[in-house]
């Protein structure tokens, strides 16, 4: 082989490896789990090719719709507090007068390196509706015991308080990153002018924290409609599947070797996620131009 022809190829064998194992470890699955939808198997024997029978019968299913209703709540209940607490968190903590930042940026990010089964124990104990603490609290204060945790009424505001708990670490972490990149001449001009915190806040952080946003809007999203660890270990999808979310639904199909069924209902997930993130890009796109 000639010194140019080497040279030529050495690119190709150096990332060559990449694609073997992305050809392995993610093209093959996604394809076999697309092929997979189409057909009725249980795990043992022949797979049986249905067509768009498995994506007819989960848009014609209540629980399908009720599991993504009840992911679509709690997107509402967790992505929009968490954009709007962790930009002030960030903010707040990006002061560099503020005594013990270093302390409140290890409370904030503790609970997003702490094991969620661990964290999910917790909030079973607290919440307990017998002998939890926020009970007990409400009763010192003359209120009656709530169901937190069995309840249709509470039980979606109590796993969001627990997935908020457990992310606003992450989204602060994101936050306190596009802070940096904002260039400090910026403010000290709003000073010079005589713009207020809060008019320099409005007028100049949020506008040049978008694409910050914008960010974590699409990998929030995606973690919600993905949440299943929460439900499943705090709820197990109750009461009265309150809080059986889009990932634990598609369990479920996977427990019952409904295999098919499961794999059709992850692309229809996809193909909601990606739609939704979609939109997300293009608001920015527009925003920009």
């Amino acid at each position: 082989m000639s010194a140019l022809l080497q040279r030529r190829a050495a690119p190709y064998v150096f990332v060559l490896p990449f694609f073997l194992v992305f050809a392995a470890f993610g093209a093959y699955p996604l394809a076999y789990a697309l092929r997979l939808s189409f057909t009725r198997w249980t795990g043992a024997g022949e797979a049986r090719w249905i067509g768009l029978g498995n994506y007819t019968y989960l848009l014609t299913n209540p629980e399908f719709w009720a599991s993504l209703g009840n992911s679509s709540i709690m997107w509402l209940l967790v992505v929009p507090v968490q954009l709007v607490a962790g930009l002030g968190a960030a903010v707040l903590l990006s002061n560099a007068k503020l005594r013990l930042r270093g302390v409140f940026r290890v409370a904030f990010i503790a609970p997003f390196v702490t094991p969620l089964v661990a964290m999910a124990q917790v909030w079973i104990v607290v919440f307990d509706r017998d002998y939890g603490l926020v009970n007990h609290a409400l009763n010192l204060a003359g209120l009656p015991d709530v169901g937190w945790l069995t309840s249709t009424a509470w039980s979606k505001p109590t796993l969001a308080l627990l997935f908020l708990w457990k992310t606003t670490g992450f989204a602060i972490i994101i936050l306190l990153a596009g802070l940096q990149s904002v260039p400090g001449h910026v403010y000290e001009a709003a000073d010079l002018d005589g713009a207020s915190r809060a008019r320099q806040f409005w007028s100049m952080t949020v506008p040049l924290m978008r694409r910050s946003l914008s960010f974590l809007l699409v990998i929030q999203t995606l973690a919600v409609f993905q949440m299943f660890a929460e439900p499943f270990v705090v709820t197990q999808g109750g009461p009265y599947g309150s809080t059986t979310t889009a990932g634990l639904y598609l369990y479920d199909h996977i427990t019952a070797s409904d295999l098919g069924t499961g794999a059709a209902n992850s692309f229809l997930l996809v193909i909601l996620v990606f739609a939704l993130s979609l939109i997300s890009v293009r608001l920015l796109r527009a925003r920009d131009e």
